[in-house]
C-alpha cells in the first residue's frame, strides 16, 4: 500500500470522495478501513467499509454500479482521499441518484 503513512481516524477508518473523472461532479462521501483501501488497490475497484452494517461493501455488488478506480489521490495530511471514478451504471446513490450530494441548500 506504498509507503504513506495513512491517519485513519479513531474507529481506523478514512473518508473517501468518490469524484467521476470524465466532468468532475462529487458523486459521493464514504469510508474505508485498511483491508477496504487494499481492496480497492489491487482490484481498481471501490470498495468501503459500511460504517452501519460495519461490513466491507464492494459498491455495486448488489445494485451492479460499480465504480471503477481511475485515479486514486490522499491530501496533504494523509487523512482523506479522493477516488476519481467511471460509475458504471452512472447512480452513485442509493437513493437513486447519480450523486448523493443533490439537496441543495442555497
Amino acid at each position: 500500500m506504498s509507503n504513506v503513512q495513512f491517519k485513519f481516524n479513531n474507529d481506523g477508518l478514512i473518508p473517501v470522495i468518490a469524484q467521476d473523472y470524465k466532468d468532475g461532479t462529487v458523486l459521493m462521501l464514504a469510508y474505508m478501513n485498511k483491508e477496504s483501501l487494499q481492496k480497492t488497490l489491487a482490484t481498481k475497484e471501490m470498495w468501503y467499509f459500511s460504517r452501519s452494517r460495519q461490513v466491507l461493501w464492494h459498491k455495486g455488488d448488489t445494485s451492479g454500479h460499480i465504480q471503477k478506480v481511475k485515479e486514486l489521490y490522499y491530501d496533504c495530511d494523509a487523512d482523506a482521499l479522493l477516488a476519481k471514478i467511471e460509475q458504471v451504471g452512472d447512480i452513485a446513490c442509493h437513493t437513486g441518484n447519480r450523486s448523493c450530494f443533490f439537496n441543495k441548500m442555497f
